[in-house]
């Protein structure tokens, strides 16, 4: 009786130990399982370079004022080719000159309460004379010293130069390229840190691209494209997940 009892004993002491070990054999594959297939790193990347703008657009508007149009016109007629003759001996080819057509404004006496009336005094004509150029530093050099012109009489308004890069598309993907990689490094430092590689590429997701001048630390959650330095700092981020093996 004994005996029988005995046997029923170890019987269901190694059933027991049996089921142990299976039970430790599903949890440890279902542990590597979970491990090697579903964790991840995700990390971001970032690429920057200096470039140099290499297209300038830079304009300048002209006006002439009188009380009637005719002299209006006749003056501001004048004064265009004398602008013309003035960029081309700085060094400006004229087909790289564009002016624009004629706008006009009639200008209103105003009464004694300051409110206008339907009597003419006079007339604004302007007009805008708009330079593209590869050469950039030229330009904005002129730029600056257009001012002469208004010691010649006439009445100029220079606008700020807009610089850009003409190249942008060729360069953008570039920096996406080096920010992967930078955030591939990332990711295997981050990996052979805790004792594992990294794996197979699983999700990408470009973050938009900050031009800005030189040395600039702004930025922008919808990107910035600055267009008044002729130097520019362009920065490319992506965020990447890596599998963990």
């Amino acid at each position: 009786m004994n005996l029988e009892k005995n046997n029923n004993g170890l019987n269901a002491g190694l059933f027991l130990a049996v089921g142990l070990v299976i039970s430790s054999m599903i949890l440890g594959w279902s542990y590597v399982s979970k491990k090697s297939g579903e964790e991840a790193v995700t990390v971001t990347g970032s690429a920057r370079k200096r470039i140099k703008s290499d297209l300038v657009v830079w304009s300048a508007g002209i006006s002439s004022q009188s009380a009637k149009l005719a002299d209006a016109y006749s003056q501001l007629s004048a004064n265009v080719p004398r602008i013309k003759q003035y960029l081309v001996s700085k060094g400006i080819a004229e087909n790289q000159m564009t002016v624009s057509s004629i706008s006009s404004t009639t200008q209103y006496s105003r009464d004694t309460n300051g409110n206008e009336t339907t009597e003419i005094t006079g007339y604004t004509l302007r007009q805008e004379v708009e330079v593209r150029s590869s050469d950039v530093d030229r330009i904005a050099q002129i730029a600056r010293e257009a001012t002469e012109l208004i010691n010649q009489g006439i009445l100029l308004e220079s606008s700020p130069p807009k610089y850009f890069y003409t190249a942008l598309g060729d360069l953008k993907v570039e920096m996406l390229g080096e920010a992967a990689k930078d955030a591939k490094t990332r990711a295997e430092k981050i990996a052979a840190s805790t004792g594992n590689r990294v794996g197979t590429l699983r999700s990408a997701k470009m973050g938009v691209m900050q031009i800005t001048g030189a040395d600039s630390q702004d930025v922008s959650d919808s990107g910035i494209s600055d267009t008044s330095s002729i130097d520019k700092d362009v920065t490319a981020v992506v965020n990447i997940s890596f599998a963990v093996e």
